[in-house]
């Protein structure tokens, strides 16, 4: 049933039938600029006119904001002509990047002014219509001119909407809004910021007048009816709120290549791959007038860009990088000289992929593979800024498992095969930051509330169990907290609740948001002499004996304490996490299913002379990369056996100091994770040993002392794990990753304050408290609602156990098989992860050195 209720916009309207709804200034003023509609405002602006929500899908720079604002647009200058707009709010915008909505401001500014020039020409006088911003950074001044006088279009960002609806007095100018719209959906859904959007949306709309209209705009993402639901809502029945899905996300042409640098992706020394790489950098850049160049890690996008300004002279002053990590001065600067078109080329990480307006770009490169399919398109989206004009992309191979998933990522994209997208469910930390924000407002039955919060599409299956168990933390009916200043913020009783305690109504406002304060870790030797700093991404991943690289020497993690880590000097000792680890980005799962079908495809052209074109015709690659390919794929053939989607190879190598088992699981580094960390427990249980870990998205390597053996039996016998889930979350028991998770959740559910009357609590301090309430909950209160939160966070959110799970179930149904085999050398399948997994590798040199000696022994033993 839910399912008709959300359907496929089919009607395209004309020019005519859209001019007929709009009043005369719009129509005058939209002919003279645009002359004609592009396909998402002939499929949605009249729609909207209906009072129909609308979800729109479609390229960047296709027109889906004017879209959006058309209709609103128009029946407030209809208002204005008939003297009947009032001081209040009518439209809502929310944006989750703070910088677009100046861009977003300014877009709305200038086509509200010209259409009042066109009214005036044409002899009528219109009333101003405003346009407001309300986020973080709006001084109490402008706050209280907009309670005066509130703006007719207000712009604000997911968690001032949150503060907003708690205003005592600004809450009531929302009473008002008719038409709610929201941008970079696809920014939104996959992540916490979105969850507590969603509820925030419910609660508006339980507060409103006579409802609104919600318009939803995204880039390429999958599936959509999935994501129009997640905008719509649900009605109390359980059903989707009815829709329309505008999908023209395919308008728009894309071009994709996937070129290698150099003709051998082995034997090219690091020095020349990088030469190679700049040359071809450089010559793209000259060929064209503006090019965007993605890395995947901040640190590389600095790295591209001072390169391409050392080698090359003539980049000077026209070449810039563009990151997070920058100050916001210096990425205004950079997005104001784009847009200006004085750069020929940006390098950036992860930055520039939201719609910013940055101008014409005419190519876009990816240094390395982006790992899904929705990030390629959107990154390349970014060029050909105009419907009409192709989007021209080339992907740049960099080592060869790399080189066969990006092959098979391009395909994809060419044949708008998308990831599909993960929502987060039930988070029970951004239930209660939601709670507690509505018991401030007013007194609520307990089911009138539990209703609200299941209209939220990520709350749609919430038990009423875990509803009430988020409650009774509220109102302190844990035992044991209060001694450990954890005091109760609401009352509960009768089937009520409501607010409670003077502070309550400072407390929340102080600490409300989603996004965890990203802390700095301090290093420190056990005699507390400071070394430097890591990131805490980079501090989750350690385990005690875990030797790192900070500055050039080595360390091996003794212990944490809040946010300081102590360490000691390990000189000469191998290094067992790689530096660049915490910065990559996990490989999606429905691409990694496809790359596993590659492999299978490939094994069987193994023989077939015509190999090399078929490659090139079907998958669009030059011959250098087909060739690169069949030979990568021949020397495993030869060697060992060639892992599929029907086959997962498992190596044993032995070795004097150490025994490496590498478990062939190409299914993403998220389930990865997952299915390593339980694996390297059970082994670690039952040999009585420190298992390392080293994972990627292909597959994971177990290392073990050398007096220490896996039977096959045994190795067998981890496929077979009962309980994932629960054998997980004793994995994490202890870890780093537990406790730096649980001090997020804690913030994000109030157990544990960022801020508190005017100061900001110490991130250090919030830690050591973290880590204290987290032993104490574990041995009185395993079922505390945000100490289960911290574990579904860590395994459904950054790990994917539900595809872990998914992959086991195939093993245990025999579709897949399991080779077990014995090796003397790892294969070359496995030389990246024996690479990531080996101490001598602290940089990327190191890695192709190690995997150029690995391959000339193999060759020997292959070609001998």
């Amino acid at each position: 049933m839910g399912e008709e209720r959300i359907r496929f916009a089919e009607r395209e309207y004309g020019d005519e039938e859209i001019f007929e709804i709009l009043s005369e200034p719009v129509r005058e003023w939209f002919k003279g600029k645009f002359g004609t509609f592009t396909p998402p405002q002939r499929y949605a602006v009249v729609e909207i006119h209906k009072g129909e929500n609308v979800l729109i899908s479609s390229p960047t720079g296709s027109g889906k904001t004017l879209s959006a604002f058309l209709s609103a647009i128009n029946e407030l200058i209809l208002l204005g002509r008939e003297g009947r707009l009032e001081d209040k709010i009518y439209v809502l915008y929310v944006s989750p990047l703070r910088a677009l909505n100046n861009d977003i401001k300014r877009n709305l500014e200038v086509p509200l002014r010209e259409i009042r020039e066109v009214a005036k020409e044409l002899g009528q006088e219109l009333p101003e219509i405003r346009v407001g911003i309300r986020t973080s950074d709006t001084s109490s001044y402008e706050k209280s001119r907009m309670l005066k006088r509130p703006p007719h279009i207000l712009i604000t960002t997911p968690e001032s909407l949150a503060i907003a609806l708690n205003a005592p007095k600004f809450r009531e100018r929302l009473r008002t809004v008719r038409y709610l719209i929201v941008d970079e959906v696809h920014a939104l859904a996959e992540n916490k910021r979105g969850t507590h959007l969603s509820l925030s949306i419910e609660r508006l709309a339980g507060w409103s007048e006579e409802g609104f209209v919600r318009i939803g705009l995204s880039a390429t993402i999958h599936p959509l009816e999935e994501v129009a639901k997640f905008v719509f809502g649900f009605d109390d029945n359980g059903e989707p709120r009815p829709g329309l899905i505008v999908d023209v996300s395919f308008a728009k042409q894309t071009e994709i290549r996937v070129e290698s640098v150099v003709d051998d992706l082995i034997y090219t020394d690091a020095g020349t791959l990088s030469n190679a790489l700049y040359r071809r950098l450089a010559e793209l850049i000259r060929k064209h007038k503006t090019t965007l160049i993605f890395t995947n890690t901040r640190s590389g996008a600095e790295r591209v860009a001072y390169n391409l300004k050392k080698r090359y002279p003539e980049f000077e002053g026209l070449v810039e990088a563009h990151h997070s990590s920058l100050s916001r001065d210096v990425r205004l600067d950079v997005e104001e000289k784009l847009k200006r078109g004085e750069l020929r080329a940006v390098v950036t990480s992860t930055s520039l992929e939201l719609g910013i307006d940055i101008g014409t770009i005419d190519l876009v490169v990816l240094i390395g593979s982006p790992k899904s399919v929705n990030r390629a398109l959107q990154r390349i989206g970014r060029s050909g800024h105009r419907l009409h004009d192709v989007s021209r992309g080339i992907i740049l191979a960099l080592d060869r498992d790399d080189l066969v998933e990006v092959t098979v990522l391009a395909h994809n994209a060419r044949n708008r095969r998308l990831d599909r997208v993960r929502i987060p469910r039930n988070p029970l930390d951004v239930l209660a930051q939601h709670l507690l924000g509505m018991a401030l407002n007013r007194v609520w039955e307990v089911e009138e509330a539990y209703r609200v919060v299941k209209r939220a599409y990520p709350y749609r299956d919430l038990p009423f169990e875990d509803f009430m168990s988020v409650l009774r933390y509220l109102a302190g009916e844990y035992v044991g907290l209060e001694e450990r200043k954890v005091y109760a913020k609401i009352w509960l009783e009768d089937g009520k609740f409501g607010r409670r305690g003077k502070m309550t109504r400072v407390i929340y406002y102080m600490n409300t948001g989603t996004i965890p304060d990203e802390a700095k870790i301090r290093v420190y030797t056990v005699d507390k002499q400071l070394i430097g700093t890591v990131e805490e991404e980079f501090a989750e991943r350690l385990m005690p004996g875990d030797v790192f690289v900070l500055g050039g020497r080595t360390y091996e993690f003794l212990r944490s304490r809040g946010n300081r880590i102590y360490v000691v000097p390990r000189e000469g000792a191998k290094p067992t996490i790689p530096a660049w680890f915490s910065e990559m980005l996990p490989l999606s799962f429905d691409l990694a299913l496809d790359v596993q079908r590659f492999r299978g495809e490939i094994a069987g052209l193994l023989k077939n002379p015509r190999a090399e074109r078929f490659l090139m015709k079907k998958y669009g690659i030059d011959l250098r990369a087909a060739r690169a390919i069949l030979a990568y794929f021949r020397e495993q053939e030869k060697y060992s056996t060639i892992p599929d989607e029907r086959t997962v190879l498992v190596e044993e190598v032995l070795g004097d100091k150490r025994n490496r088992y590498f478990f062939h699981t190409l299914i993403g580094r998220r389930a990865n994770d997952a299915l390593s960390r339980a694996f390297a427990y059970l082994v670690s249980e039952r040999k009585g040993t420190n298992v390392g870990v080293a994972i990627n998205d292909n597959g994971f390597a177990l290392i073990l002392p050398s007096d220490k053996r896996l039977t096959e039996e045994e190795l067998l016998e981890l496929f077979r794990i009962a309980d994932l889930r629960e054998v997980l979350k004793n994995a994490l028991d202890n870890t780093e990753l537990l406790k730096r998770r649980f001090r997020h959740v804690a913030n994000r559910g109030l157990l544990i304050l960022r801020r508190y009357v005017g100061r900001r609590k110490r991130l250090g301090r919030q830690q050591v408290m973290a880590v204290t309430l987290l032993k104490v909950l574990r041995e009185n209160h395993p079922g505390f609602p945000l100490l289960r939160e911290a574990y579904r966070e860590i395994t459904e959110d950054s790990m994917d156990v539900e595809n872990a799970e998914f992959f086991l179930n195939l093993v245990g149904e025999g579709r897949v098989r399991i080779v077990v085999e014995h090796h003397e050398l790892p294969s070359p399948f496995a030389f990246n992860l024996e690479a990531i997994g080996s101490s001598d590798v602290v940089l990327m040199e190191d890695r192709r050195e190690m995997i150029k000696q690995l391959h000339r022994r193999i060759m020997a033993m292959i070609s001998g």
